[in-house]
């Protein structure tokens, strides 16, 4: 592959894309972009409804990044391998023994379901990738097929690099398909009717927009679709109801994941009768995301306990960072060696109370011996560079959507800071484009 070439030799945009290095492409190539127009016509006409495009600048302006992520192709392999690994031992008994063991009571009821929309969260560098989490109610799918639409290139030479916006179709395709295959493997026979999107006052949640969009999607194949507030459900006859609309599946965007919040007491008692599917679950939650799960995934021990196969425990353990519960026991350790370490709270969400340990001041440490956290090795985020008048890169992780341990698609998060926060001018989701592929 030929070297970066000196900042002063003239390049043309195709070959830079053809044959740079991908930090290369990250740190000078800007000859793809955000289109306005396009965003605009993705949100109103093609897949939203009219006063989207104002909707999403005025509530959430840095939900768009300005330039796509390039990632190698094998480290996107990679990622896809990891996600399979992971599915294989969740499915094995002794594993989710173990895990339900700690978990709260509601998670061993079974729907049948696996749950919409997992996330697995990497960090990126030019020595490998690193999975740091799992969420199991990723938020965004939507709105990377809005983006992935919405791309410009600098030159018809450049636009054969973009991917066809048939791309987005395809992921609005499975989007469907993993709704109509929850419905069947909760055991129904009949067609799936209506669907309500959930979350605690959902008009003032952050991505909004999204369950708008969301909502079009469904009403457009057939199934009428409310947005909802818990509080707004009713249970009686055995069905779940919001007004006069029995509902069939709940789409569940709360980050209540054990429905313990008194408001949510409905949901938990059609989740636990079976009066409705309710997707993502509680149990979803508890054998994937808790990050407690991470501790034994990355513990190669435990995983020999659990007859996971050598081939399998190699992947994870290269690509799981090692995990650790903060305890009593090994905080003294664990404050020594802070600097490298990465700390969130078991049952959090949204980066939401998590620390670079290089940051942590006595009184936060306080907290998290407190608190119920781990403790994490650091694997550093990948970088962008989003402008020519600037080289001070953005920092980028990379959400791979999946369900049932395969890949749907994958997408970047741009940011400054310790952690993700759609506040950084010129970040927000990125599309995510394979390079050439590193030697």
């Amino acid at each position: 592959m030929p070297p970066l070439p000196d900042q002063d030799t003239l390049l043309s945009p195709a070959t830079a894309l053809a044959e740079w290095p991908i930090e290369a492409l990250n740190s000078r190539c800007f000859c793809i972009g955000l289109d306005s127009d396009e965003l605009r016509q993705a949100l109103e006409s093609t897949l939203g409804r009219p006063g989207l495009f104002e909707l999403v600048r005025q509530r959430c302006p840095h939900l768009f990044a300005a330039h796509p992520v390039f990632v190698d192709p094998g480290k996107l392999s990679h990622m896809a391998q990891l996600v399979a690994a992971v599915e294989t031992v969740v499915t094995l008994p002794a594993y989710r023994e173990a895990v339900l063991a700690r978990a709260p009571a509601i998670a061993r009821h079974d729907p049948g379901a696996k749950g919409v929309f997992f996330g697995f969260d990497f960090h990126v560098e030019q020595g490998g990738c690193g999975l740091i989490e799992i969420n199991t109610n990723a938020g965004g799918a939507m709105l990377n097929a809005v983006v992935a639409r919405a791309q410009r290139a600098c030159c018809p030479q450049v636009e054969k690099f973009l991917p066809p916006s048939a791309r987005a179709e395809e992921l609005e395709a499975r989007i469907l398909a993993m709704f109509r295959e929850e419905w069947a493997r909760a055991g129904h026979e009949r067609p799936l009717r209506s669907i309500a999107i959930v979350d605690a006052t959902p008009e003032q949640q952050y991505l909004y927009p999204e369950f708008l969009l969301f909502q079009q999607l469904f009403q457009r194949h057939g199934w009428e679709t409310v947005i909802a507030d818990p509080g707004e459900l009713t249970l009686r006859d055995g069905r779940l109801w919001h007004g006069e609309l029995a509902i069939d599946l709940v789409y569940n965007r709360l980050t209540d994941f054990a429905f313990d919040d008194p408001a949510n007491a409905t949901l938990r008692a059609a989740y636990l009768e079976d009066a409705a599917l309710v997707t993502p679950h509680p149990r979803a939650h508890a054998l994937y995301a808790d990050k407690h799960n991470l501790t034994l995934l990355s513990d190669e021990e435990q995983l020999r306990a659990l007859g996971v196969p050598a081939a399998t425990r190699e992947l994870l353990l290269a690509c799981i960072p090692r995990t650790e519960r903060v305890t009593a026991d090994n905080a003294e350790r664990l404050w020594r060696e802070r600097r490298r370490l990465f700390f969130k709270p078991c049952a959090g969400f949204g980066s939401r109370a998590a620390y670079r340990g290089d940051k942590l001041t006595q009184r936060v440490w306080q907290e998290i011996l407190a608190g119920d956290y781990v403790a994490q090795a650091l694997v550093p985020p990948g970088q962008r560079v989003m402008s020519s008048e600037s080289a001070e890169p953005l920092k980028f992780d990379l959400r791979n959507y999946a369900y049932d341990g395969a890949v749907q698609w994958v997408a970047a998060r741009l940011y400054q800071g310790q952690t993700t926060n759609f506040r950084t001018p010129g970040g927000g989701f990125a599309p995510v484009y394979p390079g050439p592929r590193s030697e």
